[in-house]
């Protein structure tokens, strides 16, 4: 069975960003896949990148540079358990899905300091292994969000701009660049705005993707997509 890895970032279970969750882990477990889920929150996950995260002596103990300190402390076994914890789900898994409400036209801190921390150099990448040959290559990843703005406020003549010029950041700059193939996102539009029979919908929306998912073909990785 497949492998899928969760990192879910949202305070409330009973959000719509929770039923996602749920939705997500229920299908794709009634598949048979083996569905890991790391609740952000609930995990207390420390989002800050500091001189904690190396156990042990500093490769240079006179000035400290976490990307190389990180890097040096991945290739002898030295970084903080937490991280490896996360690595090691990272690395089983065939497929990641991001579940989290979009904030400030990115994802939320403590998401963007699991990327900070989990993905180091060594593990993620090494220069010239970087996008399709990214150390992660043969992996998938799904961004699946809400937003606070309509669809029509991210169009690409709205107020917002286009939807994607932000997930270049994300699926481009983060993901892409680790190798991953990225799938198409999951986007629920304004759901605090919608009746109660819309979000149903947007939940029973996301179930009949999910039965198909292994099917579909990853975006086109290229500024062509996003910025076309």
């Amino acid at each position: 069975g497949r492998k899928v890895l969760i990192v879910y970032a949202h305070q409330e279970p009973k959000s719509l960003n929770g039923s996602l969750k749920r939705v997500a882990v229920e299908e794709l477990s009634k598949q048979g896949c083996s569905v890991t889920v790391s609740d952000l929150y609930a995990m207390q996950f420390e989002p800050r990148a500091t001189r904690n995260d190396i156990v042990g002596c500093l490769h240079n103990s006179e000035e400290f540079n976490y990307g190389v300190e990180t890097w040096e402390a991945y290739k002898r076994g030295g970084l903080s358990s937490d991280l490896i914890e996360e690595q090691k789900k990272v690395q089983e898994a065939d497929l990641l899905i991001f579940q989290f409400p979009l904030y400030w036209f990115s994802m939320p801190a403590i998401m963007k300091g699991w990327m900070d921390r989990v993905l180091v150099q060594g593990f993620a990448h090494e220069f010239p292994n970087c996008y399709d040959s990214g150390l992660l290559k043969n992996k998938l990843a799904l961004f699946s969000f809400t937003t606070g703005g309509s669809r029509e406020m991210y169009a690409k003549g709205g107020i917002s701009g286009d939807i994607r010029y932000l997930l270049w950041p994300m699926q481009h700059g983060i993901m892409h660049f680790c190798g991953v193939k990225v799938l198409a996102p999951h986007i629920c539009f304004a759901p605090e705005y919608v009746s109660e029979e819309k979000r149903k919908e947007m939940l029973t929306a996301w179930a009949q993707r999910l039965k198909t998912l292994w099917k579909e073909e990853p975006i086109n990785c290229s500024p062509e997509w996003y910025f076309k």
